[in-house]
């Protein structure tokens, strides 16, 4: 009896951290807003993909200090004031509608994302087991995958019945505030730190440690295959195709698709089974999807390349995450805040993606810039350990 009203209790705690996860979701709407962006304002590939960048930029800036400030307000006002920040970066478009508007939406969509998986990970490891930590991260994953799912086939929806692509900020800001109001009541205990908390100095020391920088490094590149698929998926298809924008977003929307369905299925193996086998079968997906991108210029073979990218891409970050975190249990939140930090590959491969397809005049130069992340997460399954 008591067992079941520790279960019933640790399900009421989820609840509202796994809206939060809905709302941390929210940052894949760059990808198509970008492309929306672009076409508004004429912009070129490379200004373009600068904007996606802007978003992801803060995790290089804003992690670190994040860790800092969770360690002094704790975990559960963290997520808190992430929500606020994140509401302010949806409700700016609905108000006006200019570039330079639109730059710092952009940043504080940034910021409040940065200060979310910051806190909102070491915060699930309050509720859930050791055991279930990587299952619980992964769920969380599939949770925001649905809103990142959701986002482009909204936005698309949106153009075309009302003429304005930006209505799906109305959405967001009604979860967000939903999100804001039922974790603010959830209560979720803390363990107290004790001793002096780490800076700057001290939180990046842990970069030494090479399973913590080889983690880095694979998140690194795991988000800069999914922002650089989020953003350049629709120009691959107008490349290729004779489609329109509104048509080409659909791209993204599979891939967003095949990825929570992915994460949903790494939350049940992951439960049961190791992660070493499951990451190396993912990366085998994932290459054979990127390197269909090149080959393939048929409308079904190209849905069925990113199907595949989605699905090997799903479930790098809990799988890399939990190992770098539980490695080190009395430095969750530094460790976090690092893992996030690694988010910033959201800034570096979109520009570097944009560049290589402007002086190849081909997106397959963004491709290629991909196909050295895969690389160096092929590398990675070696370092995965059999038992998180």
């Amino acid at each position: 009896m008591v067992k079941q009203s520790q279960k019933s209790m640790v399900v009421w705690q989820l609840v509202p951290v796994m809206l939060a996860f809905f709302a941390m979701g929210f940052v894949d709407s760059a990808g198509i807003a970008t492309n929306y962006v672009k076409a508004d304002f004429g912009l070129s590939d490379t200004v373009a993909n600068l904007f996606a960048s802007m978003v992801f930029f803060w995790f290089f800036l804003a992690s670190v200090p994040t860790g800092m400030l969770m360690n002094k307000i704790g975990r559960h006002k963290t997520v808190l004031w992430s929500l606020v920040v994140t509401l302010l970066a949806v409700i700016l478009p609905l108000i006006d509608y200019n570039l330079p508007l639109m730059v710092v939406s952009f940043s504080l969509l940034g910021i409040g994302n940065t200060m979310m998986q910051v806190s909102i990970n070491p915060l699930l490891s309050n509720i859930v087991s050791k055991k279930r930590l990587s299952s619980a991260v992964t769920f969380g994953q599939f949770v925001k995958a649905v809103a990142a799912f959701a986002g482009p086939l909204l936005a698309s929806w949106m153009a075309v019945k009302f003429g304005n692509w930006r209505l799906l900020y109305v959405i967001f800001l009604a979860e967000g505030v939903v999100a804001l109001v039922s974790l603010y009541f959830d209560k979720i205990p803390e363990e107290k730190l004790e001793g002096k908390t780490a800076g700057f100095k001290q939180s990046f020391a842990l970069l030494g440690d090479k399973l913590v920088f080889l983690s880095f490094m694979a998140v690194l590149c795991h988000v800069g295959i999914d922002v650089g698929t989020n953003v350049t998926a629709p120009k691959i298809f107008m490349e290729k195709l004779p489609v329109t924008l509104e048509t080409a977003a659909m791209a993204t929307g599979v891939y967003f698709l095949f990825r929570t369905f992915a994460s949903l299925f790494g939350a049940y193996i992951l439960a049961k089974y190791s992660g070493r086998r499951f990451f190396l079968i993912s990366m085998v997906i994932l290459a054979t999807g990127l390197g269909g991108l090149i080959v393939f210029d048929d409308l079904k073979m190209l849905y069925v390349c990113m199907g595949l990218i989605g699905f090997g891409n799903a479930n790098v970050f809990p799988i890399v995450f939990s190992q770098a975190m539980l490695s080190k249990p009395d430095k969750k939140n530094e460790v976090s805040a690092l893992m996030i930090m690694g988010i910033c590959g959201g800034a570096v491969f979109p520009v570097l993606m944009g560049a290589a397809s402007d002086l190849l005049k081909s997106q397959d130069g963004a491709v290629m810039i991909m196909g050295i992340c895969v690389a160096y997460l092929l590398f990675m399954t070696g370092k995965i350990k059999d038992k998180a």
